[in-house]
């Protein structure tokens, strides 16, 4: 177990440098395994999410060396056996093996991905792609048995526009027979991530990043280079960062457009940045204006990102409204917000937050991977001392954080306990 010990009220000041992006990076991984030959993927973040798929693709009989931020994929060797439950459900990620592995040998057992605990998350619109593909899938408790004698190219409609059935389907149908279109497909830029690999590796994928996308099956799929988008929720954490306590803090290796949602809503809160091609200069600012935030897929305000801008909203003067409209469990940051002297009022899916109030340090738990985010960036306005046990949520998403924050300015440690 570790936990993190912040002494805050230190002004950020200096330069971060933004990592490759957990959400593209944790699907890129097992879509390596469509391919025949051997995929290069840099920019990859060293994150305990990406131990966990490498530790799958160990399993499966993958061939995996990884230099620094290089991970270079062998999938030639690998065996289609069950995904033992010990495994899957460390992080949710690992149900896009369950598409890669349908994809390529007509058959996937796997037990029920994991992840945070921030709702129902079902996967229900990824298994109904499976069954409009052709396949057959049988669930026992939470394990899932998924085949299929051909998967045949069809109309996909998906009931919501989630990331993960989108990038599921594709998986799946790159190497179905004929041709598949995705409607109401999300739109993130994940998604055109993964789409620009697959098609390196020789699939015909067109659309990505608007909600129709199409799909023409090929047979086979070769190796190739890719490299990991700069990862737009940790570009987003830090910036709110610097909206807080920051002196000039400059976020490197972003695209300003990817993050333009959260742009727009420190503009209209009146926070001053320096926006360039792929930097943005922030400082701090007092008497913040109040906002109204609603979370949407993209290119809407992320759900990634409600949870750390909470706490810049309580430095913003009278009521801001915040509506969380992807899951129904993501306010779970709320209670020790409050304990640290925030002033925020939970109505089912809606939070009303009253600025400004003064943040303390305090003991507080960080229950899921982002609102762990949101409790690092109290801590860091925060007087005296902030500690936040069950930290090992924030280093699946965050590479060097610590080392990050330390360098510009914080006074953040992480211990053993």
């Amino acid at each position: 177990m570790k936990q993190i010990k912040i002494n805050g009220g230190y002004p950020l000041s200096g330069e971060i440098q933004i990592s490759g992006a957990k959400n593209s990076a944790v699907a890129l991984v097992p879509a390596s395994l469509l391919s025949d030959e051997i995929v290069n993927i840099d920019n990859i973040p060293d994150i305990s999410d990406i131990d966990a798929l490498n530790e799958i693709l160990i399993y499966l009989g993958a061939k995996v060396s990884r230099k620094g931020n290089l991970m270079s994929i062998d999938s030639s060797t690998i065996v289609n056996k069950e995904i033992p439950e010990e495994i899957s459900t460390k992080l949710r990620a690992s149900y896009y093996f369950m598409s890669a592995l349908l994809g390529k040998f007509k058959k996937v057992e796997m037990y029920f991905p994991g992840g945070c605990s921030i709702g129902a998350r079902p996967i229900d619109q990824t298994l109904k792609a499976f069954r409009i593909l052709g396949a057959k899938v049988i669930e026992r408790e939470n394990k899932y048995i998924i085949e299929a004698e051909e998967l045949i190219g069809n109309d996909v409609y998906l009931d919501m526009p989630s990331v993960g059935a989108t990038i599921n389907t594709m998986l799946v149908a790159v190497k179905a027979k004929g041709k598949t279109t995705i409607n109401n497909a999300a739109r993130e830029p994940e998604i055109v991530s993964v789409a620009t690999f697959l098609n390196n590796m020789g699939a015909n994928i067109v659309g990505a990043g608007t909600n129709v996308i199409t799909i023409n099956g090929v047979e086979k799929l070769k190796g190739c280079f890719t490299e990991v988008i700069p990862d737009r929720i940790e570009a987003g954490t830090y910036l709110i960062a610097g909206a807080l306590i920051g002196k000039e803090l400059i976020i490197k290796n972003i695209i300003p457009s990817h993050i333009s949602s959260l742009i727009n809503k420190l503009t209209e809160m009146g926070i001053p940045m320096e926006i360039g091609k792929d930097y943005i200069k922030v400082s701090q600012k007092s008497d913040l204006n109040p906002v109204k935030i609603k979370t949407e897929g993209y290119p809407g305000f992320p759900t990634d990102l409600q949870q750390p801008v909470t706490v810049l909203l309580t430095q913003c003067q009278g009521s801001s409204l915040l509506e969380e409209t992807i899951y129904e469990n993501r306010f779970k940051n709320v209670p020790y917000l409050n304990d640290m002297g925030a002033n925020i009022i939970i109505d089912n899916n809606k939070i009303t937050v009253n600025g400004i109030t003064k943040l303390h340090g305090k003991t507080v738990e960080a229950t899921d991977l982002r609102a762990g985010a949101s409790l690092i960036l109290a801590g860091l306005k925060a007087d005296k001392i902030t500690i936040i046990t069950s930290i090992e949520h924030v280093l699946r998403g965050y590479e060097n954080i610590l080392e990050k924050l330390t360098n510009v300015g914080a006074k953040i440690t992480i211990e053993e306990i």
